[in-house]
């Protein structure tokens, strides 16, 4: 039975690679915040002639407050009130989980022809 040797692949296509990869990943970080499609939902939620009292904060989270510099309530308005409002788009969720599923069916599908082309070159045609 012959060895198997995988084919190889120079070093500098490996580091094409890598570098593929890695702006990959930064695109499809940065992309969605670039676009407005992430974080799109945060605001602040006024509050006319603010207290610490209306913004519910203890007398605890004040002494914080002002040792962060925020010397009244006023001040720290937009900090506090500034929250994420979650909604859930059910078609953006339904593509979103047809194209995950579809992009791991793929994978399993490409996967498991390589696997048989390499047992094939390794064994042989054995139909």
């Amino acid at each position: 039975m012959a060895k198997y040797t995988p084919p190889e692949q120079p070093r500098i296509l490996q580091l094409f690679d890598v570098a593929c990869l890695i702006i990959a990943i930064f695109v499809a970080l940065w992309l969605p915040l670039k676009m407005g499609w992430a974080g799109v939902s945060k605001s602040i939620d006024k509050i006319d002639n603010p207290t610490w009292e209306s913004l519910k904060q203890t007398p605890a989270q004040v002494e914080q407050w002002v040792k962060l510099g925020y010397a009244d309530a006023a001040a720290a308005h937009d900090v506090i009130q500034n929250h994420f409002h979650y909604s859930i788009d059910w078609t953006q969720l339904l593509i979103m989980v047809v194209v995950v599923l579809g992009y791991f069916i793929f994978l399993f599908r490409a996967s498991a022809k390589e696997y048989r082309d390499v047992i094939e070159e390794k064994f042989g045609n054995t139909k």
